[in-house]
């Protein structure tokens, strides 16, 4: 349960506790994208059950109901770099710029994208 995404590519084999997922195989970089992205949080708002305190339910059957594609090399290393350059500094203009390489790569039209827009949860 959280109010918060923080979806995070780890490439230093850190270690977790029980209260995290852990991903691994390929397309790492463009699915941390995706998860971080307005149209992720997008979906997120509608498939993920609103639980009291304003806390969501992140299970593993309400992420199978979202499409991900799967991106091409080409794009894995573009989001490699890009994700990893987030994540060292963070700007709401980097997240804006991989939202539009996104909302791209899924062909959404000018109507979609203004009715996603830019979503930030903290």
């Amino acid at each position: 349960m959280t109010k918060y995404l923080p979806f995070v590519l780890d490439d230093k084999m850190f270690l977790t506790n029980q209260k995290c997922f852990i991903i691994t195989g390929e397309g790492l970089a463009f699915l941390t994208a995706f998860l971080n992205s307005s149209l992720f949080k997008f979906c997120f708002r509608d498939s993920f059950p609103e639980l009291q305190g304003g806390t969501r339910e992140m299970s593993k059957i309400f992420f199978d109901k979202i499409p991900v594609i799967k991106p091409s090399v080409e794009d894995e290393k573009v989001f490699q770099e890009l994700v990893m350059d987030t994540q060292t500094q963070y700007t709401k203009s980097k997240a804006i710029a991989i939202d539009a390489m996104i909302f791209d790569l899924y062909g959404l039209s000018n109507t979609e994208r203004d009715t996603i827009g830019y979503i930030e949860i903290k």
